[in-house]
């Protein structure tokens, strides 16, 4: 479960040459979070995944890579796919790099939950009222491609079945 501070606290990562570093960015309230405090995010993170791996969604969320975000909070964002498979596709990440669905610990069920919440309320937003398609790929059988765990909603046509 997420502590009250957490909470309270947008994560941002942020690229660099050699590693993915843990802002923690705090509340208008609050002040920015001091550097010993990004130092134990980042570690918790470490500890619980690996250490990250930097990628393309990585560059997504703390925005050195453009993308045509369509809803953001402080432990998810949607940004449209850039090779859409369907007339509406966006994808749902998570601030914190999970590499896998097949990865998640048990108490991330909050934000698993949060997530498809998220993706249900975008699909409402692109006004998918017909319906919609939800899509996690993991793992090479899987067809995952980025190894931070993401949500494809699509939807804007009929779906076929089997999809693979």
């Amino acid at each position: 479960m997420y502590s009250r501070q957490l909470l309270r606290t947008r994560f941002v990562w942020t690229g660099t040459t050699h590693f993915n570093r843990l802002h923690r960015v705090c509340r208008a309230e609050r002040p920015l979070c001091t550097k010993s405090d990004e130092v134990r995010l980042a570690e918790e993170a470490s500890r619980r995944y690996g250490p990250p791996a930097p990628t393309i969604f990585s560059k997504v969320i703390d925005k050195s890579i453009p993308a045509d975000v369509i809803y953001e909070d402080e432990k998810c964002l949607a940004f449209r796919d850039i090779s859409p498979q369907a007339p509406v596709h966006f994808l749902v990440i998570p601030r914190i790099p999970i590499p896998r669905i097949s990865e998640v610990k048990d108490d991330d069920a909050e934000l698993l939950g949060h997530l498809l919440v998220v993706a249900k309320n975008v699909a409402k937003q692109e006004s998918l009222d017909e319906g919609y398609r939800v899509v996690i790929n993991d793992g090479k059988h899987g067809a995952q491609s980025v190894y931070h765990l993401h949500i494809h909603v699509l939807g804007g046509r009929q779906m076929t079945w089997p999809p693979g």
